[in-house]
C-alpha cells in the first residue's frame, strides 16, 4: 500500500513540473531547455503510471521496456541540463549587457548635466557679471560728486549690494562649473573646495595628496571631484563634525579616494534609502566602473571609499601634503 501511495505522489510532484515546464516554454520563447525537460517528466510520469498499474497486478506493457524508458528519459534530462548551462551563460551576458548600457545611460545624463552646468556658468559669468560691474562704475562715479548725506548713504548701501551680487554670481558660476578644476586639475580643484568650506565653517579638514598637475579623463575628473563635494557638503550639514580627513592617491592604473569625519554618525543603508547624495554618489561612481564603500554607525562618525581605474600609468611625481586647520 506504501508503495501506490509514492508512486501516486511521484506521478503527482513529475506532472506539477511538467505544468511549470510547459509554462516556461512560453515565457522563454520555445527554448528547447524546457522542451526537453516537458519530454523527461513526461515519460517519467508514464513510467511511475506502468510501475502502479503493475503493482495493481495490471500489466500494459513488458518489463524490458522500462530499460530503454529509463534511457530516454536519463538521455532528456542530461541534454536539457547542458543546455540550461548555455541558457544561464546566456542570461549572465544579457546581465552584463544590460549593466554595461545603464552605465552608458547614466555617463550620458551626467555628461549633458555637466555641459548644462557649464553653458549656465558662462551665461551668468559673461551676461550678468559685467551689467553689474557696469553698475557699480557708474555708481562710483556718482560717488565722487557732492551728495548729501541721505543720498550718500543710498548710493553706499546699493554699491554694497551690487558687491554682494557680484560675490554671489561668481560664487554661483564657480559652484556650477568649477573654473580651478577645469584650469588646473582634480588636486588643485579640491584644494581651492577645501580652501572655500574651512573658511566658511569652523571645521579642520585634512586632505593629503601624491597628485600635483596630473590630468585624467574629464568625466573621472569632474565626478570625483563632485563626490568630494558631496562628501564634505553632508559632513558640514548633517554630521555636525569638528574634523575631516580626505586621502586623493594614484597607485598605479588605480586612483583612490578615502574620506573620514568624526561626526555623530548614521545608519548607510537608511541613508542610502532616504538620500543624503549616498545614492547620486554610488550612481556616479558606478558610471565609471568603480566601487563606493560606506562604513558609519551612530555615535561613530563615517568612512567611506572610492576606487577607479583610471587606464594610465603611475605618476612620477613626489608624494606632498596639504593640511588645513
Amino acid at each position: 500500500m506504501l508503495i501506490k501511495i509514492l508512486l501516486v505522489l511521484s506521478i503527482l510532484i513529475q506532472s506539477v513540473a511538467t505544468v511549470y515546464a510547459l509554462r516556461l516554454v512560453r515565457a522563454t520563447k520555445y527554448n528547447s531547455v524546457w522542451i526537453l525537460f516537458i519530454v523527461g517528466f513526461s515519460l517519467l510520469s508514464v513510467e511511475r503510471l506502468v510501475q502502479l498499474l503493475m503493482a495493481c497486478e495490471v500489466e500494459i506493457i513488458p518489463r524490458w521496456w522500462f530499460g530503454y524508458l529509463g534511457i530516454v528519459v536519463s538521455v532528456c534530462l542530461s541534454i536539457g541540463v547542458m543546455y540550461a548551462h548555455k541558457l544561464f551563460k546566456y542570461i549572465a551576458r544579457l546581465n552584463r549587457q544590460r549593466q554595461t548600457l545603464n552605465r552608458r545611460i547614466l555617463t550620458a545624463v551626467l555628461r549633458t548635466e555637466e555641459k548644462a552646468r557649464s553653458r549656465f556658468s558662462k551665461e551668468l559669468h559673461d551676461g550678468l557679471g559685467p551689467l553689474l560691474s557696469s553698475a557699480k562704475m557708474s555708481l562710483s562715479a556718482l560717488a565722487r560728486e557732492e551728495r548729501t548725506p541721505e543720498q550718500r548713504e543710498i548710493i553706499d548701501n546699493t554699491t554694497y549690494v551690487i558687491e554682494e551680487a557680484i560675490r554671489s554670481l561668481r560664487e554661483i558660476s564657480n559652484n556650477l562649473s568649477p573654473h580651478v578644476l577645469n584650469d588646473f586639475g582634480l588636486a588643485r580643484g579640491v584644494q581651492h573646495f577645501i580652501d572655500r568650506s574651512v573658511a566658511m565653517h569652523n571645521v579642520k579638514i585634512r586632505f593629503t595628496t601624491n597628485l600635483r598637475t596630473e590630468r585624467y579623463d574629464t568625466d573621472i575628473e569632474v565626478i570625483l571631484y563632485r563626490v568630494i563635494c558631496e562628501l564634505i557638503n553632508n559632513s558640514l550639514k548633517h554630521a555636525a563634525c569638528t574634523a575631516v580627513s580626505l586621502s586623493l592617491s594614484q597607485t598605479g592604473t588605480r586612483l583612490a579616494l578615502d574620506y573620514s569625519d568624526n561626526g555623530r554618525g548614521f545608519s548607510p543603508q537608511a541613508m542610502m534609502d532616504c538620500g543624503m547624495g549616498l545614492s547620486n554618489i554610488s550612481s556616479r561612481v558606478n558610471s565609471l566602473g568603480g566601487t563606493f564603500d560606506i562604513v558609519s554607525a551612530k555615535g561613530k562618525g563615517m568612512r567611506a571609499s572610492v576606487r577607479i581605474e583610471t587606464g594610465r600609468p603611475e605618476p612620477s611625481p613626489q608624494p606632498h601634503k596639504n593640511n588645513r586647520r
